[in-house]
C-alpha cells in the first residue's frame, strides 16, 4: 500500500492553520479535482478523494488532535464515517457550498436575493416636443409595503412563524447516497417562515401594487425609439435585493406638415402654375414660425429647396438639420370658361415651339424612341 501524505500537505496548509482556512483550501482542490469536472481522469478522481480524506479528519477537532499527536496512526480511517458521525456533518457542510459552486445550486446561508426586473414605458410625444424638449408627468405601476400589515404579510393580530420544514433555516439537507446537500426550501422558498393567516389586503406578499407619478425630462432633439433610463424605478427587488431600471420608449407622433429623417424635417410646399413658370416668392412652415422661400423661374415640380438649419437640434451635438422643401406644382381645377380660353390659347402659341418650352417631355420622348429603335 503506498504511503499516505501529510493531511496538511495534502491541503496546502500550515499546521496551525484555523478551520475557516481549512475549509477554503478543501473547497479549492475539490472544485478542481471533482469527478464531474474531469470526466474519465483517475488522477484527479484520487487526488479528489485524497483531499476528502484530509478534510474529514483536520475538520473534525478530536481526530485533528489525535492525528497532530499520533500522525496517521492515530486515527482510525473508519472512525466518524457513518452519515451520523461529526467528522462527516462537517465534510458535508463544506461540500454542500461547493456542489451549490458546481451546479449553480444554493448552498449554506446563501439567500435568494434577485435585483428587481427592469420595466418600459412607452411615451408619445409631438414633433414639436421632440424637438424642444418637454417635461412630461407618467403614471407607472409599482409595488410598496402593504398599509394593513405594515410588510410582514400576515393577517392584524398575528404574527409569521417558524417553517416546520426547514426550522426557519430556508435551507432542507438531502441525502444522496454518500453526500448530504443543502437546496431550498420547498414550503417556504427560502424565507424561512410561513404565514398561517394572511392579510387580507396583500395576500400574505407584504407589498401592494400601486401607481406611482414620474416626472420625465425629454431632452431636446430626442428620436424616436430613444430610450431614457430611471434607475431604480423598475420592479422591487426580492429579499432586500436592488429595484431594477424604468426605461421610457420615445414614440413620435406623426406631423401634419413634416416628416422627419434623423435632424432634417422634410415637407412637401404646393406652388401654383404661374409661381412655377415665371418664379416668385412663397412662404413656407418651420418649427419656429414661417420663413419666406425664393423660387426661381421656370421650377419643376419635384425640386428640393434647403433651409440649412431649419431641421432639429441633434441630441447629442447641438448641431442643428435641415428643412428640406419638396416643391411640387399645382394643376389648377375648377376653370372658368375664360381660363380654359387663355390657356387654349397659351398651348396654341407654344405648339410651335414645344422642344424648346417643354424640354423633359422632349427628353422623354427621345428615350422612347430609343427604346423601341426608332
Amino acid at each position: 500500500m503506498a504511503t499516505k501524505r501529510d493531511y496538511y500537505d495534502v491541503l496546502g496548509v500550515n499546521r496551525d492553520a484555523s478551520d475557516d482556512e481549512i475549509k477554503k483550501a478543501y473547497r479549492k482542490l475539490a472544485m478542481k479535482h471533482h469527478p464531474d469536472r474531469n470526466p474519465d481522469n483517475k488522477d484527479a478522481e484520487d487526488k479528489f478523494k485524497e483531499a476528502k480524506e484530509a478534510y474529514e479528519m483536520l475538520s473534525d477537532a478530536q481526530k485533528r488532535g489525535a492525528y497532530d499527536r499520533y500522525g496517521h496512526a492515530g486515527v482510525d480511517p473508519s472512525a466518524g464515517a457513518g452519515p451520523g458521525g461529526q467528522g462527516f456533518d462537517g465534510f458535508s457542510d463544506a461540500f454542500s457550498d461547493i456542489f451549490g459552486d458546481i451546479f449553480g445550486g444554493g448552498g449554506r446561508g446563501r439567500s435568494n436575493v434577485y435585483r428587481g426586473a427592469d420595466l418600459r414605458y412607452n411615451l408619445e410625444i409631438s414633433l414639436e416636443e421632440a424637438a424642444r424638449g418637454a417635461e412630461k408627468t407618467i403614471r407607472i405601476p409599482t409595488v410598496e409595503e402593504c398599509d394593513t400589515c405594515h410588510g410582514s404579510g400576515a393577517k392584524p393580530g398575528t404574527q409569521p412563524k417558524p417553517c416546520p420544514t426547514c426550522g426557519g433555516a430556508g435551507q432542507v439537507r438531502i441525502q444522496q447516497g454518500f453526500f448530504s446537500i443543502q437546496q431550498t426550501c420547498p414550503k417556504c422558498h427560502g424565507t424561512g417562515r410561513i404565514i398561517p393567516d394572511p392579510c387580507r389586503d396583500c395576500g400574505g406578499a407584504g407589498r401592494v401594487k400601486r401607481q406611482k407619478t414620474l416626472e420625465v425630462k425629454i431632452p431636446a432633439g430626442i428620436d424616436e425609439g430613444m430610450r431614457l433610463r430611471h434607475a431604480g424605478h423598475g420592479e422591487p427587488g426580492v429579499n432586500g435585493g436592488p429595484p431594477g431600471d424604468l426605461y421610457v420608449e420615445i414614440h413620435i407622433r406623426q406631423h401634419s406638415v413634416f416628416q422627419r429623417d434623423h435632424d432634417d424635417l422634410h415637407c412637401e410646399m404646393p406652388i401654383s402654375f404661374t409661381t412655377a413658370a415665371l418664379g416668385g416668392e412663397i412662404e413656407i412652415p418651420t418649427l419656429e414660425g414661417m420663413a419666406r422661400l425664393k423660387i426661381p423661374a421656370e421650377t419643376q415640380s419635384g425640386r428640393v429647396f434647403r433651409l440649412r438649419g431649419k431641421g432639429i437640434r441633434n441630441v447629442r451635438s447641438q448641431a442643428h438639420g435641415d428643412l428640406l422643401c419638396h416643391v411640387v406644382v399645382e394643376t389648377p381645377v375648377n376653370l372658368t370658361e375664360r381660363q380654359k380660353e387663355l390657356l387654349r390659347e397659351f398651348e396654341e402659341v407654344s405648339r410651335g415651339d414645344a422642344d424648346r418650352h417643354n424640354p423633359k417631355a422632349k427628353s422623354w420622348m427621345d428615350k422612347v424612341k430609343e427604346f423601341f429603335g426608332g
